[in-house]
């Protein structure tokens, strides 16, 4: 098996941590029992130093013995197609898991993000606001029937969407009871609780080296 590398920053402020979306590939790995390493690339170079393999200077991203994947999305995917654990191997579950790992991307995160960014910087906008309500209700419609999205079970696309609901403003926005249940229970699995306080770790150690770096 070729080793996984997970690529991310070497440093990020207090703000985004335990959110910087390598976790979701680290999620995965520690879900699927996947060895990885991670490798870092600058913070201060973040815009300039990777664009060869990241054309937005984004992170993260995935190595997989020269295989390399940009976007936390085809990330995921790529390691869902290694293990049953991530994504079912017939068709319908794999169809299934597909369309809801897409879902949280493109009919969530893709409003979510947005309305929270122009929230974060002091801006409102009206119809943002309603957009993210109705996909926000839509979803709380879905979850009060099920446990999972797709497949019967827990997938790749379970932890795709309860990290993207996870955000504090997003979870904090309206009463939505069977979607906070949802998100409580996918993050308290000890495959993220791990991921995350390995990040968290992981920038606590940046912390010090900066400190003995600066001293």
């Amino acid at each position: 098996m070729s080793e996984l590398t997970i690529w991310t920053l070497d440093w990020v402020p207090d703000g985004p941590r335990g959110f910087v979306r390598d976790l979701r590939l680290r999620w995965a790995c520690e879900e699927a029992g996947l060895p990885y390493t991670v490798r870092t690339i600058r913070f201060e170079d973040r815009d300039t130093n990777h664009l060869d393999r990241q054309p937005f200077g984004q992170v993260p991203f995935l190595d997989d013995g020269g295989l390399q994947l940009f976007e936390s999305g085809a990330g995921l995917l790529h390691l869902a197609r290694k293990s049953a654990t991530l994504m079912p191997s017939d068709p319908v579950g794999e169809a299934d898991t597909l369309q809801w790992t897409l879902a949280a991307l493109n009919s969530i995160e893709m409003v979510s993000v947005p309305w929270w960014f122009l929230g974060m910087s002091g801006r409102k906008d009206n119809e943002l606001t309603g957009w993210v309500t109705k996909r926000l209700d839509q979803l709380e419609t879905v979850l009060r029937g099920r446990e999972w999205l797709a497949a019967g079970r827990f997938t790749v696309a379970d932890l795709l969407m309860a990290d993207v609901l996870r955000v504090r403003d997003v979870r904090a926005f309206g009463d939505r009871p069977a979607t906070e249940a949802y998100v409580a229970r996918i993050t308290a699995r000890p495959a993220f609780q791990k991921a995350h306080a390995d990040q968290m770790g992981f920038y606590e150690a940046a912390d010090r080296d900066r400190a003995t770096t600066k001293g």
